[in-house]
């Protein structure tokens, strides 16, 4: 498979540190960061490597040569006129005959790209984005996608965005089909999501690929420390799947937003005071965010799905108007008993993801190769030490007064800030 690395950009933003220096070759610890995707390709046996270069070309040239010295073959093409960021594909388009991967050369990552790559192929897609959560979702593109991935709206920055929306933002990393590349926009200057990807959205051609792994640019002064002090830390490298993952579960109500009994509606929906500086120590740790949550409501007919999604858009929109965010949500929608009217009877089921059952955990792991003995369950209820137990996490209570102590905690606290500040220093 052939990967297309677009290192044409100028680099505005961040030539105030680095003004002699073509974007691509700012070094990281010493060594420039297209050179560490192009290890990092490498590894994985994507050697087949075009770059596409504009600004400062013959030093990029000068520097990777041929690729032989990095175990990858390099071709290059170099705009004469200005194509815009996705101008040059339809240049290649000859060489584009098959699947083929679409990066940045300003990004620092450690993504199992094969598995990537797979879930392309399986979905049968012409376009598969990369997408993430980030700590600044309110400034960033945002894609939202149906229950199968894929992608129904495409909100760029400009656009007017809806009230409450998921944190899932484009990370720049793409696996395109040759057939986008057919018809080429009449303009002199194509750009790659307003022309070529955003008008697929809606037509199930696209899909996202959601995932907590390492991605992030350092085109900009501020980004490029906190990549640098991501890499010295070793956060860089552990994210990727490959690797056992660490995790905090995180119960929702009375742990994440304040306990209303079943809450029903969006407009119920109120932070705890302590909840987003909790989650962004987590943010910044070694463990990922994963909320598991039982919603009963589902099944005795008082909230829909889509009414559920909307709570928890609600709640990813505040903690990323406050710098955090979340990896994952999974919830159980059952309810053993019946009785209620409005019930959903083919929910009313015992089933194995209610907690104190563990199976919401037990997916998480296996969804994100997740290392349960490392983790750690955090809820206010004995229904979350319980799955926490059960599926052979640590566990971290949040006590309140009147709090029955069936399961006995690894340790408790007054508030999720606290238990999580407890974990973090173990």
């Amino acid at each position: 498979m052939k990967t297309v690395i677009m290192a044409g950009g100028a680099g505005t933003r961040i030539s105030s540190v680095f003004p002699d220096i073509p974007k691509p070759l700012i070094p990281i610890d010493n060594v420039p960061v297209l050179e560490r995707e192009i290890r990092e390709l490498a590894l994985q046996g994507f050697d087949d490597i075009i770059l596409t270069l504009s600004h400062k070309a013959e030093a990029i040239v000068a520097h990777f040569g041929d690729g032989s010295h990095l175990g990858v073959k390099i071709e290059y093409f170099i705009e004469e006129t200005p194509l815009g960021n996705a101008g040059a594909l339809y240049e290649l388009k000859d060489k584009l005959t098959d699947d083929f991967l679409l990066l940045n050369a300003d990004t620092m990552f450690s993504v199992d790209f094969n598995r990537f790559v797979e879930y392309h192929r399986k979905k049968g897609a012409a376009a598969t984005l990369f997408t993430h959560p980030n700590d600044h979702p309110y400034d960033s593109g945002l894609i939202v996608a149906d229950e199968l991935g894929a992608v129904t709206k495409w909100f760029a920055k400009e656009d007017e965005r809806p009230l409450y929306y998921k944190n899932r933002v484009n990370a720049g990393l793409h696996v395109l089909s040759s057939e986008i590349l057919k018809v080429r926009p009449g303009t002199p200057k194509v750009d790659l999501d307003r022309q070529l990807l955003k008008p697929l959205a809606g037509t199930g051609r696209m899909f996202c690929y959601d995932s907590p792994e390492y991605v992030k640019d350092m085109g900009t002064p501020e980004r490029f420390e906190s990549v640098c002090s991501d890499l010295a830390s070793g956060k860089v490298c552990h994210r990727n799947l490959k690797n056992r993952q660490k995790a905090v579960f995180l119960d929702r109500d009375g742990t994440i937003n304040r306990y209303v009994g079943f809450l029903r509606s969006c407009d119920e929906f109120e932070l705890e005071p302590c909840a987003a500086e909790a989650i962004r120590m987590i943010n910044s740790s070694e463990y990922l965010a994963v909320v598991v949550t039982n919603q009963p409501v589902i099944a005795r007919g008082e909230v829909t799905v889509s009414e559920l999604d909307m709570i928890h858009n609600k709640m990813e929109t505040l903690l990323g108007n406050e710098g955090a965010y979340v990896d994952r949500i999974y919830y159980c929608p059952h309810h053993p008993d019946s009785g209620f009217e409005g019930e959903i009877a083919s929910l009313k089921i015992d089933c194995s993801c209610r907690k104190p059952k563990p199976g919401l955990l037990l997916r998480a792991a296996s969804d994100l190769n997740i290392d349960l003995e490392a983790s750690w369950m955090i809820g206010d209820g004995m229904n979350d030490i319980g799955a926490g137990i059960n599926a052979g996490t640590k566990t971290a209570f949040i006590k309140r007064e009147d709090s029955e102590m069936k399961y006995k905690p690894d340790i408790t606290g007054s508030d999720l800030a606290d238990v999580v500040r407890q974990i973090l220093r173990r």
